[in-house]
């Protein structure tokens, strides 16, 4: 399995339905790209303070190496950049082999 990790800070544009929407279309990604396993959407609540801003975050699950590589050039993943990239003022991308 891959761990695919997202680390996101939104910027200033980005409105709480737009992040609504974000959230509904990562979740949906299960269903529509084989070899996602899963997708959590979770929001900052650390108490340390070491987050640099970055307030959300999605873990993506892919079966293999494969479905990973499916995934990137995959047409609702082009879809989902479409609506993410310009509410993004940063992004930090981390994947590991589970």
């Amino acid at each position: 399995m891959i761990r695919h990790i997202l680390l996101i800070k939104f910027n200033a544009r980005a409105t709480k339905a737009n992040i609504e929407e974000l959230k509904e279309l990562f979740e949906s990604i299960t269903e529509k790209i084989q070899g996602v396993v899963s997708v959590e959407w979770g929001t900052n609540n650390s108490p340390e303070g070491l987050n640099k801003d970055y307030t959300h975050s999605v873990v993506m699950t892919f079966l293999n190496e494969e479905a990973r590589q499916d995934y990137l050039p995959h047409k609702e993943h082009d879809s989902l950049k479409a609506v993410f990239v310009p509410l993004l003022e940063d992004i930090i991308v981390f994947d590991y082999e589970a």
